[in-house]
């Protein structure tokens, strides 16, 4: 498994822009990140680059502006995230976590088909 550290709560929201936007300046990041919360340019820029030197960004320095980019692929990300929260909040049962998500979210019938026609390409592939 890649040893690339958890990103926090703050760092993921700019991987998220990152992978949505693409390449981007601080200033767009900080002015997308200022539409749901108030953050200071100075608080983006310095937590984009401690993910540059923690691996999850790269960073063209090329021109005065520099541009960041995610380095951690957004699935990847996702799926070592959600395995570590299965580890520790429901001890490794991904059924748990079904349920548990199942009960406290309201699924449209749609959502429910996705959810039966996942489970019956998984069953099919167990054949």
């Amino acid at each position: 498994m890649n040893k690339l550290p958890k990103p926090t709560e703050s760092e993921l929201a700019i991987l998220q822009l990152l992978w949505e936007n693409g390449p981007s300046t601080v200033r767009f990041i900080n002015d997308k990140l200022n539409e749901s919360r108030e953050v200071g340019y100075t608080t983006t820029l310095k937590l984009m680059q401690i993910m540059h030197e923690k691996g999850l960004a790269s960073r063209n320095t090329e021109s005065r502006t520099h541009i960041y980019s995610a380095a951690v692929a957004e699935g990847e990300t996702r799926s070592r995230l959600l395995d570590q929260f299965l580890d520790k909040t429901f001890r490794g049962s991904a059924m748990e976590l079904v349920m548990q998500a199942l009960g406290n979210h309201n699924a449209s019938q749609d959502e429910l088909d996705e959810i039966k026609a996942l489970i019956a390409k998984i069953e099919e592939g167990k054949r």
